[in-house]
């Protein structure tokens, strides 16, 4: 725990500090030298991020400064257990994209220097995202550089076993649970269940849509995939207004056969393109000649019949 001192935003080459953050509450999280690629850390930075926004501890915005990344890279040989005897901290990025591109970019900038056989400096450095490098800001020549020193204001905290067990029922559901969740509950796939419970909003929204829809037999699928593909947003859509949209979308119209097929003639010689690649093989040629259809109809007709029907023509 600490307290913010001041915002750092970078223009090129200067950096320019705003005091107005001094005092705010900072909660300093620190890992071990576990991750052996940015991959790993952008990875597990995400899972971080996601889990402060479902326990409502911050947004963790990194564009308004709520969420800084600082990983502290160095090499060693492989099958060598020893940690290097130095490590080059990159300070205040604030963006997974960037923390992946300064991580690859010291890799490759320690290399060079461990294969002339020295040692690269210990020492913090910045990200230049203009230059797409990093940039050295001060050296740290020992131990005694990284310091902490004891706030005589926050005395340490100590929990009891009942206390922690306390804390751990009032926690919410958070995201790796209502994953699994999702997919047991609403017989939904990985991948729909990943996006859902990507933001908690969201998945929230999911659920509270999928209590209105129950009585008008909506799916969880057909929930799943109108908020995924209309990308709706929780702010602009009340859940009962989903619903409404999702049963308009099943909604289709009757139509006779004869003008039916007048549309189908109309569509058939007016695209012989796609006719011809459809009859050669080239299958997904009648998707295009569907919405066509669909098109020239001006109403919403029963896909299924439509396709069924078209492929009857192709045939002939």
């Amino acid at each position: 725990m600490e307290e913010d001192t001041a915002k750092l935003t970078h223009q090129g080459d200067s950096s320019l500090i705003d005091f107005n953050r001094s005092g705010v509450p900072l909660v300093e999280i620190v890992t071990e030298p576990d991750f052996e690629s940015a991959k790993e850390v952008v990875e597990y930075l995400k899972r971080l991020q996601q889990i402060v926004r479902y326990l409502d501890v911050s947004d963790a915005d990194m564009e308004n400064g709520n969420m800084r990344l600082e990983p502290n890279i160095s090499l060693r040989k492989e099958n060598v257990k020893e940690l290097p005897k130095y490590k080059v901290e990159v300070k205040n990025i604030n963006s997974f994209k960037f923390v992946e591109k300064a991580i690859e970019y010291e890799i490759k900038r320690q290399m060079e220097i461990l294969e002339t056989n020295q040692i690269p400096t210990q020492e913090t450095r910045g990200w230049n995202e203009i230059k797409n490098k990093t940039i050295s800001q001060r050296t740290k020549e020992d131990a005694q550089d990284y310091r902490y020193f004891p706030e005589p204001d926050i005395p340490p905290l100590r929990f009891t076993d009942s206390q922690i067990s306390r804390l751990k029922s009032q926690m919410p559901e958070l995201a790796d649970k209502k994953f699994e969740r999702f997919m047991e509950q609403y017989d939904l796939s990985e991948y729909d269940s990943l996006l859902l419970v990507k933001e908690k909003t969201i998945a929230d929204y999911f659920e509270k849509a999928m209590l209105g829809g129950n009585k008008y037999k909506i799916t969880a699928k057909e929930v799943a995939n109108f908020i995924i593909n209309q990308k709706i947003s929780p702010d602009d859509v009340l859940p009962s207004e989903l619903i409404k949209r999702i049963i308009l979308a099943k909604q289709t119209v009757s139509i006779s056969d004869d003008d039916l097929e007048k549309i189908f003639n109309k569509v058939l010689n007016e695209n012989t393109k796609a006719v011809e690649d459809f009859k050669s093989g080239k299958t997904n040629a009648i998707m295009f000649l569907i919405g066509q259809i669909m098109k020239e109809a001006k109403q919403k007709l029963d896909t299924k019949l439509v396709r069924e029907k078209l492929e009857k023509n192709l045939k002939k």
